[in-house]
């Protein structure tokens, strides 16, 4: 039998000695989404390079979703739009000399610090704005993969298999839940009045456009069904986007708790012990699908192809729910074909609960078949 049907395979021959790099850093700037979806590459290259010192530049407010998280040495952060910053980093950077720097992000900032670190192997696609500055210029990774088109885990992990780190078996993301943002959560659930011996469903009624923004009446109908199912709801959001959640609370009939001001390892903690995730394409669905919570998404005017949560459905069953028109995708920041944004609009409750009973039961399936194969006078062994 083939070999590759049990080991990963890169999608291209080594381009230098693999065995002299002691050293790899990995730029990837902006979002939460972006980090969480980051995760396989660096997970890819641990496996790789066991023994090698493996480093992630992030922007400040974003680091903490990797608390706990194993595949790296360092998290190095940057603060965001800090030109002062730059420079120390770039320092920094440089000061340790790197022997390969992969670049994810390809923004100006991304791209100028790449060069900055002085590597031997600079590491970035053809297309990268200023990518001249990177040495090694990988063609794009629809002709690496082979594909029409390739979600971000997969543009991500093309670039390194292109270099000759085994990428083939597209690993899934990844992030750990530390012991102190679990008692965090627990504690917080207690306080807010959530029975233990119910189950929950996380609910994400925010996102970073309207375009991709579910009305907040929705969620409520939703919140609603779930109760009749004995889940009980609660919802999430960042201090500035408070004002949904509670309204959402105002709109439903159905008791929903609200954590508005929890971290990023909290945010991880609350949704590994979720019963189901409900909410807009956004970061917090990513992170949702990253510890393994079953989940529903809302897309809008995202990319569905490129952005959805990066599941693995044969142990977190997940549907994303979106209304097709001809002007999807689009970058999202305004409607530019109707005076509401219609594709988010449009996708109807039924839609989305109906989505809700297709995963709840397909965990149930996957919960079975697991009891099943580990008898419970198995279980503690």
């Amino acid at each position: 039998m083939r070999a590759d049907k049990f080991e990963p395979l890169p999608l291209g021959p080594a381009r230098w000695d693999w065995k002299a790099v002691n050293r790899v850093l990995v730029v990837r700037l902006r979002s939460i989404g972006d980090t969480v979806l980051a995760t396989p590459s660096l997970y890819a290259l641990r496996r790789f390079l066991p023994r090698a010192r493996i480093d992630i530049l992030l922007e400040d407010w974003v680091a903490p979703v990797l608390d706990g998280f194993t595949d790296t040495d360092n998290i190095i952060t940057i603060e965001r739009g800090s030109a002062v910053a730059r420079a120390r980093i770039a320092r920094e950077l440089r000061a340790t000399r790197y022997d390969v720097v992969f670049n994810l992000h390809g923004g100006t900032t991304a791209t100028l610090l790449t060069r900055a670190t002085g590597a031997k192997h600079r590491v970035g696609y053809m297309d990268y704005q200023y990518g001249r500055l990177h040495n090694h210029a990988a063609p794009s990774p629809i002709e690496l993969w082979g594909r029409e088109s390739v979600h971000s885990v997969e543009q991500q992990l093309a670039l390194l298999g292109w270099v000759g780190v085994p990428v083939s078996d597209k690993p899934r993301t990844r992030l750990a839940v530390t012991q102190t943002a679990a008692a965090s959560i627990e504690a917080k659930l207690r306080a807010a009045g959530v029975d233990e011996a119910m189950p929950f469903a996380l609910i994400h009624p925010a996102a970073a456009f309207e375009t991709k923004r579910w009305d907040v009446r929705n969620f409520a109908r939703v919140a609603e069904y779930l109760r009749e199912r004995y889940i009980n709801c609660v919802a999430v959001a960042a201090p500035p986007e408070a004002e949904l959640v509670k309204d959402l609370l105002r709109e439903s009939t159905a008791p929903v708790s609200a954590l508005l001001d929890l971290s990023l390892p909290e945010v991880t903690a609350l949704a590994a012990r979720a019963r189901l995730f409900v909410g807009n394409d956004s970061g917090i669905a990513h992170i949702a699908a990253a510890v393994h919570a079953p989940s529903v998404v809302i897309f809008g005017s995202s990319n569905i192809i490129h952005w959805r949560p990066w599941a693995d459905i044969t142990t977190s069953p997940a549907e994303v729910v979106r209304e097709e028109l001809p002007c999807q995708p689009c970058p999202g920041y305004t409607c530019a074909e109707f005076d509401q944004p219609e594709c988010i609009r449009r996708v109807a409750v039924e839609r989305v609960i109906a989505a809700i009973e297709r995963v709840l039961e397909k965990s149930n399936q996957q919960s079975a078949i697991s009891s099943q194969s580990f008898p419970a006078d198995q279980a503690t062994l």
